[in-house]
């Protein structure tokens, strides 16, 4: 049997722009994807912290060490530049190995930069 569990996640970065006018999407600097292990158009769920809102959407790559954090599209409407919001993509994996699976969780500071 196959269960869904947390691959990956981006804990606590700063929405940096917010484009309504867009195909849609979330684009997140490519520093932070490689590290969190997340790819151009892997599907992610974004929880913002400020307002409480959950969404699901893909991914973009943005500029690398940009720092960048763009919610695209009708997402827009449902965060604004500064919010804190956490991104978390899953996979699915078999159930024994769901025992021992640790995802890849991310920390980067109050910039979007990853901390060293």
């Amino acid at each position: 049997m196959l269960i869904k569990v947390m691959k990956s996640k981006i804990h606590r970065v700063k929405i940096t722009q917010a484009e309504l006018h867009y195909v849609g999407s979330i684009t997140v600097d490519e520093d932070l994807m490689d590290a969190a292990d997340i790819v151009e158009n892997e599907k992610v769920q974004v929880v913002n912290i400020n307002n409480g809102e959950r969404l699901e959407t893909y991914v973009i790559t943005g500029t690398r060490g940009a720092g960048e954090v763009c919610l695209n599209g009708p997402a827009a409407r449902l965060a604004q530049v500064g919010d804190i919001v956490i991104l978390i993509s899953y996979g699915l994996i078999e159930k024994e190995e769901g025992k021992s699976h640790v995802p890849t969780i991310i920390f980067p500071d109050n910039d979007n930069k990853l901390i060293s």
